[in-house]
């Protein structure tokens, strides 16, 4: 390795296969620290994905590990040393308490992996069948067992790997990626840096509560695994970072050590949106910034758009993104769109270069059911456009909690109303919007974000403190 400073980020499911939010973020950084060296270690659900980004030159080494709940070849019995750990593990576990993670990878041997091999000993058999008895007395032990085998499989596949070699491992979530952030530093002894866009486990919760095909037991099964990893990220990160307050508390109230949290909000090309020339066009437009996918909600921006149309005839509707990440949900929405006979109102865009429409949209409309920080809301103030939001991550904040522009997600009755308040006081949102404007220029510049994180890095890389 050379003299220069090297980062292995760790990513699940996301960059570079993913466009939008944490793949922007994650390509920001990238290409904007180029004296950097970077490593990317990627956690996939399957082989061959496309890339959706060109690797800047400075990513020196992609390393994409698929994980999958499939079967492994059996292993040997690890040494008694490591089961004795292990159980110490789940004591903990069960007893509510802080599990030492970091203890029991430290027992491992160089060579020696966790696997199948495991239930070669009668203690851990016993342990899977003592949980099944005390929590699934009503089920089949063998449905039990398979779940179990499931849920651990891929935590066994992600502690197999040997993350390239780096100065500092840079985990983008907790979940896998942050286990095999531990597991690198396990091994190497170098820091891990822990940043979260979301909480990946409430993220998780979510997803799992909604999965109709998930069983009862199955399911605080995913949820208690997806927390517990959680907890060991933020007990043993020796720095996280998240975008705005509100999450760095709720980091805190798990575990994490106050003095290694930081907020280092998101940023955008100041200079990029500023540029842009403000051309309104007759009538009134309404714009969704975002990929066509259900966690944006375009369903309920459709929704939105009919109320609007029955009251205000003239105005437009685009979902300005892809259509191709899921392809099933557009063509949903493409059906809901005709159903509802707005289709000459409500256009389907496609990728575009989104300062065109930020020169006449008059009104920013994000119906997502999950946000972190939303860049797009920044984008428009920039460029001039306001925004309404559902009330999800940092967006309350950002709008100042102005219940006029905010509603709960999936309430297309109150978004309507907030559309219709922006259009019947132009002259006050152009008020709002001028100091919506300057704050995004003073607080978000992305500029600021990646000498943030640059300096993070040299600093952790020295083993000094930084200083946020």
């Amino acid at each position: 390795m050379t003299d220069r400073l090297r980062v292995c980020m760790i990513l699940e499911g996301s960059y570079p296969y993913i466009t939008g939010g944490v793949g922007a973020w994650v390509h920001d950084i990238l290409s904007g620290l180029p004296d950097i060296e970077f490593s990317l270690l990627t956690l996939s659900p399957s082989a061959d994905q496309p890339l959706r980004y060109t690797l800047p030159p400075n990513v020196v080494e992609h390393k994409d590990v698929v994980l999958s709940a499939s079967t492994a070849k059996t292993q040997r019995r690890p040494r008694r040393t490591v089961v004795d750990s292990i159980l110490k593990l789940h004591e903990r576990m069960f007893k509510k308490e802080v599990p030492d993670i970091m203890g029991t990878l430290a027992v491992r041997n160089n060579h020696e992996n966790f696997g199948n091999g495991l239930l070669a000993d009668d203690r851990l058999w016993n342990m899977i069948v003592g949980m099944n008895m005390r929590r699934n007395p009503a089920y089949a032990f063998s449905d039990y067992f398979w779940a179990w085998q499931s849920a651990h499989r891929m935590m066994f596949e992600v502690l197999r790997i040997r993350a390239p070699r780096a100065d500092v491992y840079h985990a983008i979530s907790t979940g896998f990626a942050g286990l095999a952030a531990l597991n690198a530093k396990s091994r190497t002894g170098k820091p891990f840096l822990l940043t979260e866009h979301g909480l990946y486990h409430k993220e998780r919760e979510m997803e799992i509560r909604k999965a109709d095909f998930v069983k009862g037991y199955q399911r605080d099964m995913w949820i208690n695994i997806y927390s517990s990893l959680s907890v060991m990220c933020y007990r043993n990160a020796d720095t996280i970072t998240s975008l705005f307050e509100e999450n760095r508390r709720k980091q805190i109230e798990l575990g994490a050590k106050p003095e290694r949290c930081f907020v280092i909000p998101n940023g955008i090309d100041i200079e990029r949106f500023s540029s842009v020339k403000r051309s309104p066009r007759p009538g009134f437009h309404v714009g969704l910034v975002g990929r066509i996918v259900p966690i944006k909600d375009v369903k309920t921006f459709i929704a939105v758009a009919k109320i609007v149309l029955d009251r205000l005839p003239e105005a437009m509707f685009y979902a300005i993104g892809p259509t191709d990440e899921d392809e099933e949900y557009y063509e949903e929405c493409v059906a809901l769109v005709e159903s509802l006979r707005i289709q000459d109102h409500c256009i389907f865009t496609g990728r575009q270069n989104v300062l065109e429409y930020y020169s006449f949209l008059d009104v920013m409309m994000l119906t997502s059911v999950r946000e972190a920080q939303p860049l797009v809301i920044l984008e428009g103030w920039v460029a001039g456009v306001p925004s309404i939001c559902t009330k999800v991550g940092n967006a309350p904040e950002m709008l100042d909690y102005d219940e006029r522009f905010l509603a709960a997600s999936k309430d297309p009755g109150s978004l309507a109303e907030a559309v219709l308040y922006v259009h019947g006081h132009p002259e006050e949102m152009r008020a709002i919007n001028e100091k919506n404007r300057q704050k995004a220029m003073t607080l978000y510049n992305k500029r600021d974000m990646k000498a943030r994180y640059g300096e993070l890095y040299e600093s952790m890389k020295g083993g000094q403190p930084w200083q946020a």
